[in-house]
């Protein structure tokens, strides 16, 4: 009788105390989401993850071979059909590579920013492909901010040398900023000791601290 009484007074504190019962229901459907979750993973996601690395490779395949056109036509229902998914993703990476190569810079540069790519190296070469389109649509300081952005993610003694010397081009010859253009030479010159040799970049200094 007493575990009856215990019930009971449960039962009645839970239908009178609406914070509880606010709280339970908050914490249920929090479980409930949990579940949907795991299992759009398992059961939609995943494959969907693997169908999308299958659907890349003839797209691939025909950019590797320098079949522009062709490539395109390939990767373009790729990325619309397999949009969120790693092989969507590198699918419209490989296709603003194709449009740069028609010359189509805004085309590349839309699908580029759409790009979401948890790979390091790739992601940066996102931001630099993005610097380039800037730069061959005339806009200089967009180009200079998307290099220097590029040099700075995931630092390392390859492309972050390469897209400061870009950056250091950009405002020597493009926005005359000559100060500018020193300074990220120099900086490729103290860190980055192969690439500077490799590029004489002393003779680049020379150049842009003379024009100040």
């Amino acid at each position: 009788m007493s575990q009856t009484n215990g019930l009971e007074a449960i039962k009645k504190q839970f239908q009178e105390n609406k914070r509880l019962k606010t709280a339970t229901i908050a914490v249920v459907a929090l479980v409930v989401i949990i579940i949907g979750y795991i299992a759009y993973k398992q059961l939609i996601f995943a494959p969907k993850e693997e169908k999308s690395y299958n659907a890349i490779y003839p797209g691939l395949n025909l950019a590797a071979k320098d079949s522009t056109d062709a490539a395109i036509a390939a990767l373009e229902p790729v990325v619309k059909k397999y949009d969120g998914t790693k092989g969507g993703e590198i699918a419209q990476f490989t296709l603003a590579r194709q449009y740069m190569t028609k010359g189509n810079f805004k085309k590349a540069l839309d699908l580029l920013d759409g790009v979401s790519i948890s790979d390091t190296y790739t992601s940066v070469r996102v931001i630099g492909l993005q610097g380039d389109c800037y730069s061959e649509l005339g806009r200089f300081k967009d180009a200079l901010d998307m290099y220097e952005d590029a040099a700075a993610k995931n630092e390392n003694e390859f492309t972050s040398p390469e897209y400061l010397f870009k950056a250091g081009l950009v405002a020597e010859m493009e926005l005359k900023d000559f100060a500018k253009a020193t300074e990220l030479y120099e900086k490729i010159r103290d860190n980055f000791a192969m690439y500077a040799d490799q590029k004489k970049i002393e003779k680049y200094i020379a150049r842009a601290s003379n024009k100040k």
